[in-house]
């Protein structure tokens, strides 16, 4: 067995190079820019007002002046206004020529066709979005690594952009192994349990910007999981295998994954839960085989396929690192680490109930690991611990 730092070394050494691709905005939020992105036009294109009021030159603010003409957001004609005019104009609406300045219709007196302005506040300039204001062509827009925000797809849509190239995230299949599983919905059998593992992966590889994730099933049969298994290789660029880790006479991951011609990197990990944690690969493709038990399966998620899967997406590692007070003692032996479902709030920890590798129940109340190194003996009340804040 190896040490916890050791695991995520040689997964992170074993990393294949990103690749990148172009996708429509609507299908690239959450995930990250490879490029720069540089603005093809000036926005605005005009200069245009960011008030409901009255276009005009600035240096006849303080004049009686003629009303003439209308601009209204959308219109394609030009006015233009001379010394002595105003212009009724709408948010949004090209300034007319001639005009530098938008006084609000608030701070105006209209008697018949004239204008007096009462805006002691008024600059030139004022109320007015400049041409090029937003971002100049030939500018860079939007700079390389730039998470896709919502509010970053709609600055991308609003300088006139309709794609856009990211780090490609991976092509994910789950293989789940086991006779004995059933999917929700359906009443159980005797010796039956609910099919959790799929749901719980793909909520947190869709959470993390994956688009394409596969569910595939394999019986507890060698034959049927190498097939499955080779099936699974020729689509994904990452392989999650669910159960059949572990030394029992139907775990057969280990078999299928060599007969694959898939080299392994390192199987049993120094840890509770997750200790026969399976990692190896193919080429570039990558093949995690996971504990079958819910608690450890997405417990070995979090803390290695995560990171993998956000180092090849151009993200930043969302698993935070802290230190936090124990509430409560825990004692454990000496020679795993343990990662225990916790609680964090106000900067304390409480490690939570039913800490077993099968009971997700915790889990679903969990925000953080309490993390206990492999010497450690456990902790005590107020002893500062480390914990690992999970994605929210």
């Amino acid at each position: 067995m190896i040490s916890v730092t050791e695991a995520k070394n040689i997964i992170l050494n074993n990393l294949p190079e990103r690749t990148t691709t172009v996708l429509p905005l609507y299908q690239a939020a959450g995930l990250v820019a490879s490029s720069e992105v540089i603005a093809s036009t000036d926005i605005p294109g005009f200069s245009q007002s960011s008030m409901d009021g009255y276009a005009l030159r600035f240096e006849d603010k303080d004049q009686s002046l003629e009303i003439s003409g209308e601009m209204a957001a959308g219109t394609t004609a030009s006015l233009y206004i001379k010394n002595g005019q105003v212009s009724r104009i709408f948010t949004g609406a090209p300034l007319p020529e001639g005009a530098d300045t938008v006084v609000m219709q608030e701070k105006v007196t209209v008697n018949s066709n004239q204008l007096n302005i009462s805006d002691e506040n008024l600059i030139r300039g004022l109320n007015v979005r400049p041409k090029g204001s937003e971002v100049k062509k030939g500018e860079v827009a939007m700079g390389k690594d730039t998470l896709l925000t919502p509010a970053a797809i709609g600055f991308l849509a609003g300088i006139g952009k309709d794609q856009v190239e990211v780090y490609r995230p991976p092509v994910v299949v789950i293989i789940l192994t086991g006779n004995e599983l059933q999917n929700p919905g359906n009443e159980l059998a005797f010796g039956q349990v609910y099919e959790a593992n799929s749901y719980q992966l793909r909520a947190a590889l869709e959470k993390t910007g994956v688009k394409e994730i596969h569910i595939f099933r394999a019986e507890d049969d060698p034959e049927m999981l190498q097939q499955i298994l080779e099936q699974a290789l020729a689509i994904s660029d990452m392989v999650l295998l669910n159960g059949g880790v572990s030394v029992g006479d139907y775990d057969f991951v280990t078999r299928a994954a060599e007969q694959c011609g898939i080299e392994e990197k390192f199987h049993k990990i120094k840890q509770k839960p997750g200790k026969p944690l399976f990692f190896g690969t193919k080429g570039e493709k990558l093949v995690f085989g996971l504990p079958g038990n819910p608690s450890s399966s997405l417990t070995c998620f979090y803390e290695y396929v995560l990171p993998a899967v956000e180092q090849l997406s151009g993200l930043k590692n969302s698993i935070q690192q802290l230190r936090a007070v124990a509430t409560h003692d825990y004692t454990k032996p000496t020679g795993l680490t343990h990662f225990l479902k916790a609680f964090y709030e106000e900067g304390k920890v409480t490690p939570l109930h039913a800490q077993e590798s099968y009971r997700l129940h915790s889990f679903a109340h969990a925000n953080c690991f309490l993390v206990l190194p492999e010497e450690s003996t456990g902790c005590k009340k107020d002893d500062s611990v480390e914990i690992h804040l999970l994605p929210v």
